[in-house]
């Protein structure tokens, strides 16, 4: 299993922000920022707190100005409350299990801080590297769905859901 560190969002994750502003990790979130919206979500990023979610910067050795992204906030699922989780890692560091072992590691602290909502990831149906982090994490699909990601952006994902009162994966 890759060694990874999740560190709460800072004020000095704004250069990984940045970084991960490039057409492929963005397009999973409707498309490239500009440097103003890449701003004003690191701003929401060390909000989340506030009101039920975190961000983390992922790190793995010698790179504590981080390779990626993971985090969880509020949403709603059908009318229901749940939790949405995302991540992301750079380009140079994928391959190496850094995913899914962030996504699970967030999974565990999200249980330790006392969350109890399901979690469900909108990874798109034609994104394989994100339904396979998804699966080797511990969630279930749940089926295909059409999911807004930004008003007007509408994309064909896949619902897969974890629950948090279940036993963390072995």
């Amino acid at each position: 299993m890759t060694d990874v560190t999740l560190r709460p969002w800072s004020a000095d994750d704004l250069d990984l922000l940045r970084r991960a502003n490039t057409p492929e990790l963005m397009d999973q979130m409707g498309g490239v920022e500009t440097d103003e919206q890449v701003v004003a979500r690191h701003e929401r990023y060390l909000r989340l707190p506030e009101g039920g979610g975190v961000q983390f910067r992922i790190e793995i050795p010698g790179h504590p100005e981080g390779v990626g992204i993971v985090g969880y906030w509020p949403h709603e699922h059908h009318g229901e409350p749940a939790l949405e989780a995302g991540w992301s890692v750079e380009a140079a560091y994928r391959g190496q299990g850094i995913a899914p072992t962030a996504v699970v590691a967030m999974l565990e602290l999200a249980r330790a801080a006392g969350e109890t909502l399901p979690v469900h990831a909108y990874p798109r149906v034609d994104n394989p590297a994100s339904n396979a982090v998804c699966r080797k994490a511990g969630f279930t699909l749940l089926g295909e769905e059409d999911f807004e990601v930004k008003p007007g952006r509408v994309l064909h994902t896949n619902d897969w859901v974890v629950e948090l009162t279940a036993a963390p994966r072995a």
